[in-house]
């Protein structure tokens, strides 16, 4: 079954602007050897490389590049810019790249630091829509028009949408991954149930169960409010709908409506039900995501990029991936997702070799996701040139997911501009500590966010 194939035609239907990367706390630096290559699926087709840009070819010395990214030790990425960049220092001993990765949170900080101070690396990892906006608009990212004409036919327009301003191009995406309910099947089994939930109602039924099990149902990282984010998202949007989920991010619409209070109210009811893990308030995403590999939560909310360390620790056949209920069936509907085509690389405008760069930059891109997708962090960007039949069962639950959507919306912190951002998760935190309720968390956003 070649979904990855089938699944770019679906991607018409979510062409809206539509996360997050992997999450550990330390800084790394270029490995000297490549990830155990058993930790994937072998490629069955190398990218093929472009030709080495002119300016390259005539150049008496190694042209030197550097690049950022947040492709650190634990982060599910790591075995594909590992494999990527070693496959592009091969095929282009004229260009010398040296790169490092910093853990997302930390990450955030840098690049803007950096953005700010027009210190940048030549190449960078970034978001899109809101987050690289800013740097757009200050002049601060190179335009990539030229060089993305050459691989038009390789990456469909409509995955570009993130990275496009005033009708320019200023990077290349790798991955498309979106929001889904990860179910460990045996312990939900556990507590009567031999299918996940199909309805809201159900789903809180299902907690119940759990619970009286002894069995705790959710975990979720009460120290990264982006982790957070992943289930206020997810019961805002299946509540008032993608379209006015949107409209909010855009300042169109208030999030002062009964629905967006509900849902954060639902929320809180939850924690105080210890439907979530107590303890797990201190924890970062990385441990919550360990607990839940180990068995200790039925379901983790969280990107499809954690299909590959889900795989990887065994749990092919014991995980279900799914979407979260819908809450108000007036206004949303299943196949409405959070995510879309949106970790990507980015060129700096004051890169002494610009252009070097950015032919640089989509090989990259390309390699990334090539072996994103065989080792299951999410679907590709590009076309694929490969077989994707022996993919894991779960990446192609997650290709079937996708392939049935009919909206998707952007996650909130990165739809958002920087300082936006940062309030709006400073509210998703406040509300998850319940010390905010829905009503004060959707007024303070209504007025906040302005």
């Amino acid at each position: 079954m070649k979904k990855a194939t089938s699944l770019l035609l679906a991607m018409g239907m979510v062409v809206s602007l539509a996360g997050c990367g992997g999450k550990s706390e330390s800084t790394s630096t270029e490995p000297t050897k490549a990830a155990d290559p058993t930790q994937a699926p072998a490629a069955t087709e190398a990218p093929a490389a472009t030709e080495a840009p002119a300016a390259t070819e005539a150049a008496k010395d190694p042209v030197d590049l550097t690049m950022w990214c947040i492709a650190t030790e634990s982060d599910s990425n790591r075995h594909a810019y590992v494999t990527a960049i070693d496959e592009f220092k091969a095929a282009h001993p004229e260009i010398n790249l040296t790169w490092e990765a910093t853990q997302n949170e930390s990450y955030k900080t840098k690049i803007k630091a950096a953005v700010a101070a027009n210190e940048m690396p030549d190449i960078f990892f970034t978001w899109g829509a809101g987050f690289i906006q800013e740097f757009v608009e200050a002049d601060r990212v190179y335009c990539v028009d030229d060089v993305y004409a050459k691989y038009k036919d390789e990456l469909p327009e409509v995955m570009m949408g993130n990275l496009k301003f005033d009708g320019k191009y200023y990077g290349a995406p790798t991955t498309f991954n979106v929001v889904a309910m990860f179910c460990n099947m045996d312990l939900l089994k556990q507590a009567g149930y031999d299918a996940v939930p199909g309805t809201y109602e159900e789903l809180l039924k299902c907690c119940d169960d759990l619970k009286a099990k002894g069995i705790t149902p959710f975990g979720c990282s009460g120290k990264e409010n982006w982790a957070i984010s992943e289930y206020s998202e997810s019961m805002i949007q299946k509540s008032v709908g993608t379209d006015k989920m949107r409209a909010m991010y855009e300042g169109k619409e208030s999030w002062n409506n009964p629905d967006v209070i509900k849902a954060i109210d639902s929320l809180q009811e939850m924690v105080k039900k210890e439907y979530f893990d107590p303890a797990a308030v201190a924890l970062s995403n990385d441990e919550v995501k360990a607990n839940f590999i180990a068995g200790k939560y039925a379901f983790y909310i969280n990107g499809t990029w954690n299909v590959a360390d889900m795989v990887a620790n065994g749990l092919d056949d014991k995980v279900q991936v799914a979407e979260f209920p819908v809450i108000n069936p007036a206004n949303a509907q299943l196949g409405e997702l959070i995510g879309g085509a949106n970790d990507s690389l980015a060129v700096a405008a004051s890169s002494k070799n610009a252009a070097v760069a950015a032919e640089t930059c989509f090989e990259l891109a390309r390699g990334i996701c090539h072996y994103g997708n065989l080792d299951g962090v999410g679907i590709p960007a590009w076309k694929p040139f490969y077989d994707t039949s022996s993919l894991s069962k779960m990446s192609n639950t997650v290709a079937d997911i996708v392939a049935n959507a009919s909206k998707t919306v952007l996650f909130g912190d990165n739809f958002l501009s920087a300082d936006k951002a940062n309030i709006y998760l400073d509210y998703v935190g406040q509300a998850y500590a319940t010390a905010i309720d829905g009503q004060a968390y959707a007024e303070g956003l209504d007025n906040d966010l302005k």
